[in-house]
């Protein structure tokens, strides 16, 4: 991997993780399309620290504030009905779910669910999900309105972006609007339950970094990548928070059916391998 394939990976990376059309997706057709080489699960877990740290730095005082309550609400009783300590269990009890398949089912993801019919197939349906929730759900309800229940469906909903194609952000987002959440408490809710589930995948990968082998990560490549992912990514958030303000989520949905439908076609023409 050269320092330009790193570069362009990097900037997919950081304007695809937030945006809900699915990095994992994008960091496979890309350099497929491109005629590089795939660069694996490992790599793309790895990077993902580099969009995780845009994430920790954004929402740097939600996460201070959520750490220091839930940590002070163990031993304080006075302070357990605060929002910002049941925010702490709520990211623990959501990440669980997605901790547990992907231990369970790391070899497929890691091997047969990068095969691009099953991305592009993702792409569509869980657009059409996204479309489906878009007309469903009341989108009335805020952060402040987060309960333990729709913490844990969210949290189901996220264990969808173990298969490539899916995106976490799409996924999670798609389940806080089924639940009548409106479309930017849905996303920084799904933005901080995030964090555990990527650190957790990306220090369990960063072993990789450096072997070599088919299974290794290029050090060179990987922390350029991860640079690029981090300042592309911060950029990401910010507009994409602006953006549901005002704005439905019908763009995403087109553009996850277009890409999807293209790449189906250019697998049934054979223009493209799958893996």
């Amino acid at each position: 991997m050269d320092f330009v394939q790193a570069t362009v990976l990097g900037i997919v990376q950081g304007l695809t993780e937030f945006l809900p059309i699915s990095s994992s997706a994008h960091l496979l057709i890309v350099p497929r399309l491109l005629g590089w080489a795939d660069p694996g699960a490992a790599f793309t877990a790895v990077i993902q620290l580099g969009t995780m740290a845009a994430v920790l730095i954004y929402f740097r005082q939600d996460i201070v504030r959520v750490t220091w309550t839930w940590l002070r609400s163990l031993t304080n009783k006075g302070v357990r009905a605060d929002l910002d300590a049941r925010m702490g269990w709520y990211i623990i009890w959501g990440t669980a779910p997605v901790s547990v398949f992907g231990l369970a089912f790391d070899n497929q993801i890691e091997g047969p669910a990068r095969n691009l019919w099953i991305n592009a197939s993702m792409l569509i349906v869980m657009g059409l999900l996204l479309l489906v929730a878009e007309w469903y759900g009341r989108q009335k309800r805020e952060v402040a309105d987060l309960n333990l229940r729709d913490g844990l469906i969210i949290g189901g909903f996220q264990v969808l972006s173990l298969i490539p194609g899916s995106s976490r952000s799409g996924s999670t987002i798609t389940g806080g609007l089924f639940l009548g959440y409106t479309r930017e408490a849905a996303a920084r809710y799904s933005f901080l339950l995030s964090i555990p589930a990527v650190v957790l995948s990306g220090l369990f990968q960063l072993r990789q970094v450096g072997e070599a082998g088919a299974g290794g990560v290029p050090l060179g490549g990987t922390v350029v990548a991860t640079v690029v992912s981090f300042v592309v990514g911060y950029a990401s958030i910010a507009w994409l928070l602006r953006f549901l303000v005002r704005h439905s989520m019908l763009l995403f949905v087109y553009y996850r059916v277009a890409v999807g439908g293209i790449l189906l076609g250019l697998l049934a023409a054979g223009a493209i391998a799958a893996t």
